[in-house]
This record gives structure tokens, C-alpha cells and sequence, in this order.
């Protein structure tokens, strides 16, 4: 034994040392990873080959071990963390050499390539980190950032501490718009510093807020930190709660749990988004109270530009606050009254399956027993009546085609029981009410009849729908009766949409704001999942920075905004009408619904190429496409290093070595805690990419083993990462600030500045951990 260590822990120290040597030695870390890996195995073979590493093992054939075992304890939770006084025996680490350990290695590295890279079942999430990137990367050229602090700093220059605020306001903007940690801080550090500088901000309050700010892309929807982890996260929880289960006597963790072990992205997504907004508010609300106590350092700045539009307070409280919560309000009494609803009447044409069982009961002895453990008396006694029940009525229904009376029976049923305005139509004229409102409030002098008219377009559109039409109207039915109410809309929008267009903070910020619901609603409200969403974000930020470029050229913009119409128009064909028309018996109505939905689709087709070309000829397109693939592609080499140095520690028995400590602790939470607070240790001199693809594959098994929320452990986990990007030394966000710093600003400006915002890190870590729901309640009310 070297210096009374086990060979183990020697050959872990041995991987550290050599993989932050090779982080430090200058050479890119996607290469320093596999290198790190190639090296330390070397020197790991060599001192094994030499007899110097030798491993302390638990001797499985003395008295003592057996005796453990006629207690009934498990061979598998025996280790020399909780059982220290067993006999050792001495072993060398590879119990086969280091040739054999090689060997599989080198078969282990190909097949988890080819699993967990090039085709597994996670390479299609995968891809949503190439469309985020992507996105990201196109917004950031297209010079949002630069609009958004501009307009920003007006709106908050005049409060105390404002511009800070509107950094952080523009940083959570961005974080959910582009998500590109590097580029957000760049930007920022460019734009802001100088003018935060120039009023009087303290250099320490200005770059830490700067570096904190731009880190919100790590935790905010859509995150590439998240998506690299929940591929990770939902393969580590399955498998974990498969051992648990079946070490607990039930045949698989569906039987166990009751419910699929499963954990998606999309699902993380809904779990990040409090959180992110969370550590926002906590940024801005420290920069205020610091303005409040140190005036001087960051005073309150009046910022010369707006509209010209005068608004008064009770203009501003009758058109901003009181009549969208009129209309909500009055939209969601409606709602629970049932005079707004679904009026889909579709029923299947079989009967439906009996349902089972809460729980499943047919198990043994030592499952029932974890089971009722897990989810407590009360819950098995009903699953033990509820399956009762269904033995006494016979068993388990199977379905059967119903019959025609049958099918309109059930039609009828629905058609009785829906709502007089359809759900769809309300939701629709809400947000033009709403659009019709906003116009009213940012102009108070402008003439008031042409909104009027899109009002009165609004009343008559429910007169329509509540009168005229059923649930048994069809769509082009429909669409013909609202004909003159959508003309009114039509012709009042037309006027609303020239006078949100010359407001500032409107311009700006609808856009991306647009992209934004366009994504991430996608994502949250269950309609598809992250790689189709990441996908429309990049075809949009594509469309809106060549519409940025073709302002900016004093050129006409309209096949970009007839493109984004015909998007709209597209989505509208597809929810409303059956395009099916490979069905024996197809309508005119379909079949005309469906080539306007091919026209719409090949113009906005067209206005994504056109868009490219715009891109293109301005020399925007080409590095966005080049820096694209560079993040990528250091993205997934980091990936492919980190598998093979991952199965280095695991061919000298370094992984379970780990995960024995771990298990020895008795409280999971205790657990918890030290995985945490390693990570944040890692995180001052490893990047999220590392921690996420070489420490998170060991402690997983551990973490995701237990009774913890999965969501609640990967967005902690995701928190702590977004550290590792403000942490000196070596954070990254603050050698991106550095780099476009100002002479007068130092490195110990940076460090200093970022210090009280990793405190509110740890603050918001610890928020989370004492109220959990801040993360799990968006994915329990969007599941039901």
C-alpha cells in the first residue's frame, strides 16, 4: 500500500490528477478528457503490474461474513465503509490484469458510442442540443441582446440600482431565448459594463451581476445543461429503481412504484422554470437592496428615448391591469361555470378496458411489505378491494366494437354535456382582446373607433358561436359564419398592430418573447417534445434575425412576416380540420383545408430559405453555421472522452468503490448532501460538461436509487452545476467577462463581484431543498 492508501483510492487520485493536468495543460478539454483517461489507465496498469496497488477486500469466506449472512443481511450491502472490522484479504485492483481489463474497455467504449452517441435511444434528445445551439447562436448575431438592454435600461434606469435590474431582466431573456452561456456574457459584458461603469456602478457590482445573469441559460428553459443531464438522469433513475425494486423482492419498478420509472426532458423543462425564475428574482432583488444601502455605487440612471406617448396612471391601471384581469377572470368563471369548454365530440368506435388495480397485488411476501412501506397501508387495502372488485364483477373487461346506436349514443352523451362556447374559439379571441386592450393603452390619443370596430368584431364572434354553432358544426361551417367577425378583428388589429409597433418596449420584445411561447409552450404543454421544439426555435431565430437584417438593409420584410402567418395559418388547418385524405371517404372540406395547409406549408418553406439567403449574402449564416458545429462538436467529443474515461475507473473498481461509500450512510439525504457538495467543490475546476458525464454516471446509481423526487434531484443538481460557471478560479463565465473587460477592471473586480452571487447560489439551493414543491409543481398540475 502507497502512503497507507487503498490501491482504489490511489487509482481514483490517479485519474483526478491526470485529467485536471490535462485541463490545465492548455490543449482543448475534449481532447484532455481522453487523454486524462489513456494516461492515467497506463500509470494505473503499470503500478498494478508492479504489485504497488493492492485493494483491501472484504474475505467472503471467513466466519464473520457467514455469520452476517445467516442474518439475513444482503451480500451486496456488506462493504468495508459500514462493516470496517470484517477480515481483508489483499487483491490487486484488475483481478484479472490489466490485459483483460483492456480489452474490455476498448469493446465497452464501442458499444457505449454507439449507445449513447451515435444511435442509443437518447441520440434524438441528443440532437435538441445542435437546434438550441443553433438558436442561440443566430439570436446573438442577430443583435437582440443589444435592443433588449437598451429598451431594458430605460424602463429600469430610473430605480435604484436599475441598470443593474434590467441585466438581469435582459439575462433571464436571453437565458430563455438562446441558452448559450458564452455568447450571453460576451454580449453583456460588451454593452453594459461600459455604461454601467460610466453612471457610477461599482465595478464589483457591475461584472458580478453581468457574470451571474448570463449563467441563468444553464437553468432556464431551454437549457442545454438540462437536456445533456436528462438524458443522463432518465436512464440512471430506470435502472436505479430497477435494482431497488428487485433487491426488494418485486419483479420489476412498475410493480414497486405503481407508475413507470420514467423521467423526460420535457418533463425537467416544466421543473426548471420556477427555479430559474427563482434565482432571477433573487439576483435583481440583491442588486436593488445593494442600491438601497450603497447609493453611490449603483445610482439611479434617467435614460433619454420612449415613444412620445404620454399615459396616464389611471389610462395605464384601466388598460395594462384591469381589463386583462377582467377578461381572464371573467374568461376562467366562465370556464368553471361551463359556458366555455371542449366541444370535441369524437368517441372511439371500441368500448373501453376495464381499469385495474391502483397497485398491483399479486406479489410476494417481501414485495408486499416494501410496497406498503413505500405507499403506506391505507393505499393497499384499496388496491387489494379494488382488485376484489374486479374479481367478483368477473374479471378484467376487454373491449369490443361498438355499434352504430352505440357510437351516436355516446355523441349525443358529449354534445349534451358541451360547453356553449368552444374552448378553441374563446382562447382565440381572449388573446385578440387582450392585443386590442394593449394597443388602446400605449396610444390614449390615437382614434379609438378602429379598436372599437375590432371589439364589436370580438361581441359578435360569441354572439355567432354561442347561437349558431354546435358541436356537430364542422369546421368550414364555422369558418363561413364568422366570416364578418373576423373581417372587424381583421381591421382592428390592423390598427393595433401600427401602434404596438411604435412602442419600443412592444417591438422589442415581442419577437423573441413570441419564440419563446412558441418553444417552450410546445415543450410544457405536452404537444411535442424537446428536439421538434428545439428545431421550430432555430427555423424561427433564422426567420427573425433576417428580418432584424432586412431592417436594418431599409429592405421590405414581408415574405418573412408572410411566413410566420402562414405558420400560424398551417397550425390552424391542422387543429380544426381532418387532413387524412388517404381515407376511402374524404370531404370537399378536408380536401380543401388540405391544400391550404400545403400552400401555407410550401410558402413558409419558402420564407425559411429566403431567410437563409438573407442570412447568407450578409456574411451572418456562415459563422453561425461554423460556431455551431464547433459547440457541437466539442459537445459530443466531451461525451465520447468522458464514456472512456468513466469505464477507466470502472475497470479498477473505482465506480463501485464510490458508490459502496455512499451507501453506507443510512439517511439518503446525508447522501444527497455530500454528492452536492462535492459537485460544487468540482465545480471550481471542472466545467458542468465533465461533472455531468464523468461524476454524475458513478453517483447516479445512489442518488436516483432512492425515494427522492427524481425531477427535485436533477434540478438541484442543475443549479449546482450552474455554479461551476461563476466559481473562481476557473469559472468560465468570468474568463468570457474578462476577456472583453475594460483595462480598468481587474481580475479581482470579477472575483470579488461574483462572490455574494454565489452565496445567493447556495441560497437558492437552499430554498429549494427546504420548500421542494418549487419544483415539482408545474409537472404535477401540468400531469393533472
Amino acid at each position: 500500500m502507497i502512503f497507507g492508501l487503498d490501491g482504489v483510492e490511489i487509482g481514483l487520485l490517479i485519474v483526478f490528477l491526470c485529467l485536471f493536468g490535462g485541463i490545465l495543460s492548455g490543449f482543448p478539454v475534449a481532447f484532455a478528457i481522453g487523454g486524462a483517461a489513456v494516461i492515467s489507465f497506463g500509470i494505473i496498469a503499470a503500478l498494478d503490474s508492479g504489485g504497488l496497488l493492492i485493494h483491501q477486500a472484504i474475505d467472503k469466506s471467513s466466519a464473520e461474513f457467514g455469520a452476517l449472512m445467516g442474518q439475513g443481511v444482503k451480500a451486496d450491502t456488506v462493504s468495508v465503509f459500514r462493516y470496517p472490522d470484517l477480515p481483508r484479504i489483499e487483491v490487486p485492483i484488475f483481478s484479472n490484469g490489466w490485459e483483460v481489463a483492456l480489452d474490455r474497455n476498448v469493446s465497452f467504449i464501442v458499444n457505449r458510442i454507439n449507445e449513447r452517441v451515435l444511435a442509443g435511444q437518447s441520440i434524438e434528445t441528443l440532437l435538441a442540443v445542435l437546434m438550441f445551439v443553433l438558436m442561440g447562436i443566430t439570436l446573438e448575431r442577430s443583435k437582440i441582446a443589444n435592443d433588449l438592454l437598451t429598451t431594458m435600461a430605460r424602463v429600469f434606469g430610473p430605480l435604484p440600482g436599475g441598470l443593474a435590474v434590467s441585466v438581469v431582466v435582459v439575462g433571464a431573456f436571453l437565458a430563455a431565448s438562446t441558452g448559450i452561456v458564452g455568447a450571453t456574457v460576451v454580449t453583456m459584458g460588451l454593452l453594459s459594463l461600459p455604461t454601467m461603469l460610466r453612471n457610477g456602478y461599482s465595478p464589483e457590482l457591475s461584472t458580478g451581476v453581468i457574470a451571474a445573469s448570463g449563467t441563468l441559460g444553464q437553468i432556464i428553459p431551454p437549457s442545454i445543461v438540462i437536456v445533456l443531464l436528462g438524458t443522463l438522469a432518465g436512464d440512471l433513475y430506470s435502472r436505479a429503481q430497477e435494482v431497488r425494486a428487485q433487491s426488494l423482492g418485486c419483479t420489476d419498478a412498475l410493480t414497486y412504484l405503481g407508475e413507470p420509472a420514467v423521467v423526460s426532458v420535457g418533463t425537467l423543462f416544466q421543473a426548471a422554470l420556477l427555479p430559474g425564475i427563482l434565482l432571477a428574482g433573487l439576483y435583481a432583488g440583491y442588486a436593488f437592496i445593494y442600491a438601497l444601502i450603497n447609493p453611490s455605487k449603483a445610482p439611479a440612471v434617467q435614460m433619454a428615448g420612449g415613444s412620445g406617448n404620454v399615459i396616464g396612471r389611471n389610462h395605464a391601471l384601466q388598460w395594462f391591469l384591469a381589463a386583462p384581469i377582467a377578461i381572464i377572470g371573467g374568461a376562467i368563471l366562465l370556464g368553471q361555470a361551463n359556458m366555455i369548454g371542449s366541444q370535441d365530440i369524437s368517441v372511439s368506435s371500441r368500448s373501453e378496458l376495464s381499469e385495474g388495480a391502483s397497485l398491483r397485488t399479486n406479489v410476494g411476501p417481501d414485495c408486499q411489505a416494501a410496497m406498503i412501506e413505500l405507499h403506506g397501508q391505507a393505499a393497499w387495502d384499496l388496491a387489494v378491494s379494488e382488485q376484489q372488485a374486479i374479481a367478483d364483477a368477473g374479471g378484467a373487461v376487454e373491449s369490443r366494437a361498438l355499434s352504430d346506436q352505440e357510437i351516436e349514443d355516446k355523441i349525443s352523451q358529449r354534445v349534451a354535456a358541451a360547453a356553449p362556447i368552444g374552448l378553441g374559439i374563446a382562447i382565440g379571441l381572449i388573446l385578440i382582446t387582450l392585443v386590442l386592450t394593449t394597443a388602446r393603452g400605449v396610444a390614449p390619443q390615437q382614434d379609438f373607433r378602429p379598436l372599437a370596430i375590432g371589439f364589436a368584431g370580438v361581441a359578435l364572434g360569441l354572439i355567432i358561436d354561442i347561437l349558431f354553432v354546435s358541436p356537430r358544426t364542422s369546421a368550414g361551417i364555422t369558418l363561413i359564419m364568422m366570416l364578418l367577425p373576423m373581417a372587424l378583428i381583421v381591421y382592428g388589429l390592423r390598427s393595433a398592430v401600427v401602434r404596438l409597433a411604435e412602442n419600443e418596449l412592444i417591438r422589442v420584445v415581442f419577437p423573441p418573447l413570441i419564440l419563446i411561447v412558441a418553444v417552450l409552450g410546445s415543450i410544457l404543454g405536452g404537444i411535442t417534445n424537446p428536439t421538434p421544439a428545439a428545431a421550430l426555435g432555430a427555423g424561427g431565430a433564422i426567420m427573425l434575425a433576417a428580418f432584424r437584417k432586412l431592417k436594418d438593409e431599409h429592405k421590405s420584410p414581408k415574405i418573412i412576416i408572410g411566413s410566420a402567418f402562414a405558420l400560424v395559418i398551417m397550425l390552424l388547418v391542422g387543429m380544426n380540420f381532418d387532413l387524412r385524405v388517404r381515407q376511402d371517404a374524404v370531404s370537399l372540406e378536408s380536401w380543401i383545408a388540405f391544400f391550404v395547409a400545403q400552400t401555407a406549408y410550401l410558402y413558409a418553406l419558402f420564407g425559411l430559405l429566403y431567410a437563409c439567403w438573407t442570412l447568407f449574402r450578409s456574411g451572418v449564416l456562415s459563422p453561425v453555421v461554423r460556431e455551431t458545429a464547433k459547440v457541437t462538436s466539442m459537445v459530443f467529443t466531451i461525451l465520447i472522452g468522458s464514456q472512456l474515461l468513466n469505464l477507466v475507473v470502472i475497470s479498477f473498481g473505482g465506480e463501485h468503490y464510490i458508490q459502496d461509500f455512499l451507501k453506507s450512510f443510512d439517511s439518503e439525504f446525508t447522501v444527497f448532501l455530500i454528492v452536492m457538495l462535492v459537485l460544487f467543490v468540482l465545480g471550481f475546476v471542472l466545467d458542468f460538461l465533465e461533472i455531468i458525464y464523468i461524476v454524475i454516471p458513478i453517483v447516479g446509481p445512489v442518488i436516483y436509487g432512492g425515494t427522492m423526487d427524481p425531477k427535485w434531484v436533477t434540478i438541484m443538481i442543475a443549479v449546482n452545476l450552474q455554479t461551476s460557471f461563476l466559481t473562481p478560479p476557473f469559472g468560465f463565465a468570468l474568463f468570457y467577462l474578462r476577456g472583453v473587460a475594460p483595462k480598468e477592471v481587474t481580475t479581482g473586480h470579477i472575483y470579488r463581484g461574483v462572490i455574494p452571487f454565489v452565496l445567493i447560489q447556495v441560497l437558492g439551493l437552499l430554498l429549494l431543498f427546504w420548500f421542494p414543491w418549487v419544483v415539482t409543481i408545474i409537472p404535477n398540475l401540468l400531469a393533472g
